[in-house]
């Protein structure tokens, strides 16, 4: 097998032609921001303000609630309008707290830190844990927490996620072009952390001014490498994105640190560089609004809390009515029914489309014919594992490694008979996880 790539994967046609070339435009949100207190993995934030309370934009608004957590600080500046539970992208109620933004972003005084080269390996990781940094290519898992694993020594590799495989998507591709060199500093912070650590930056090679950028960025680093990737979905998946750039590979009983790594998203690393450099909490995310029903396509910088809604009426509305709109990409995203919902840290893109090709597809009996297995990056027989599903026979499930599925949809994507074999490897994954946390 090649390097830079994986065995499986699809090619769906990727969108990214609408929103590439449209530069991060700064957004400031106009109604109430709303903050969800579980936007990461791990316990929920908890509230240390109270209904009535003034805020300032940057001002830390809830406190983590553990070890794996993460605080939360205000975008807006206003007043605290209430602490109850509100719609997430997810379809869930979550705990928020909402604040009635008063227009005017206010902000608090940040403490710039000392000089990155005096500060110690314990001082980076308490700035990152304080800014609130989570992964921000979509898992949400705390930053701080990957960055401190058991055997720092033994990690051989930082990767930066710059591949961006989810169709549609130009968020981190916007990042690379606009911000590169907050892209390599950051890196360079990270490896602070790591005595034996190289770093890499993994680009898929449908970005070729990003590799020129970023490697006449780094040209003089020795210890930063970047690695054209192989386009395929899902070249961004934590377990493909290893095997491509290292040749190590991991299951799903295993962290990226049992295999000598370290991955973290673009916009992570960038919130990592404010964090440490300027002392500045993380407040804002990049957004990409695309869609053939977008009037204008645009890849926002927005502040975390802001109304999805309000990001339409900034592109002008819809050109046509959407029959279908996802937080985040096609693959993976979420797809929603009301728009009234927060942007959080972990929220990629609004993508709208006029055409619903999941709900206009008539699910046939499955044909046998292997092109679930052939595509599936986690090599297992998705079409065996959907019929365990389906029929609630866990033990047969887990017996043919059904945990290792790593949800990326390319079964359901290739499948001719229109099956639903991630929705129901994934339903089942979900079930089992929770019988193994109650016992």
């Amino acid at each position: 097998m090649a390097r830079f790539t994986f065995r499986g994967g699809v090619h769906p046609y990727d969108g990214k032609d609408i929103s590439k070339d449209k530069p991060i435009k700064g957004y400031n949100p106009k109604g109430d921001a709303v903050y969800p207190l579980s936007q990461h993995i791990g316990a929920p934030a908890q509230a240390i303000v109270n209904k009535g309370d003034a805020v300032l934009v940057g001002q830390k608004i809830a406190e983590a609630g553990g070890f794996v957590s993460s605080p939360i600080y205000s975008s807006v500046s206003g007043t605290v309008k209430a602490i109850e539970p509100r719609r997430v992208t997810t379809g869930d109620m979550v705990m928020s707290i909402v604040i009635e933004n008063d227009g005017e972003f206010n902000e608090v005084t940040y403490e710039t830190p000392k000089p990155v080269e005096l500060l110690l390996k314990e001082d980076i990781l308490k700035l990152i844990q304080e800014a609130g940094i989570v992964g921000m290519g979509g898992a949400g898992f705390p930053t701080h927490v990957k960055l401190a694993p058991k055997e720092p020594e033994k990690i051989d590799y930082v990767i930066a996620n710059c591949a961006e495989c989810e169709p549609y998507l130009t968020s981190d591709y916007r990042r690379m072009i606009e911000n590169p060199e907050k892209l390599v500093e950051g890196l360079k912070i990270i490896l602070r952390l790591f005595d034996n650590a190289r770093g890499i930056l993994a680009v898929e090679d449908n970005k070729p001014d990003c590799i020129k950028v970023l490697k006449e960025l780094t040209a003089k680093e020795e210890k930063i490498s970047v690695v054209s990737l192989h386009t395929k979905y899902p070249q961004g998946s934590e377990r493909q994105l290893i095997y491509a750039a290292t040749g190590r590979a991991i299951n799903s009983s295993m962290l990226p640190a049992d295999a000598g790594c370290v991955v973290n998203n673009v916009d992570t690393i960038v919130a990592v560089y404010h964090a440490v450099v300027e002392g500045k909490p993380l407040l804002r995310r990049i957004v990409t609004v695309t869609g053939d029903c977008i009037k204008e396509p645009c890849n926002f910088n927005v502040r975390i809390g802001t109304n999805y809604r309000e990001l339409i009426d900034e592109v002008g509305g819809f050109a046509k009515e959407p029959e279908k709109i996802v937080s985040g990409g096609p693959m993976m995203g979420f797809a929603l029914f009301d728009l009234d919902v927060p942007t959080t840290k972990s929220s990629s893109a609004l993508l709208c489309l006029s055409h619903d090709e999941v709900a206009d597809a008539e699910e046939t009996a499955c044909i046998n014919c292997g092109r679930c297995v052939e595509v599936c990056p986690g090599r297992v027989i998705p079409s065996r594992l959907a019929d365990f599903a389906q029929n609630n026979r866990k033990e047969e499930f887990e017996k043919m490694n059904g945990m290792e599925c790593c949800e990326c949809g390319c079964c359901s994507y290739i499948c001719p008979a229109k099956r639903h074999l991630t929705q129901s490897i994934k339903s089942m994954r979900r079930t089992i996880l929770a019988d193994r946390r109650k016992k």
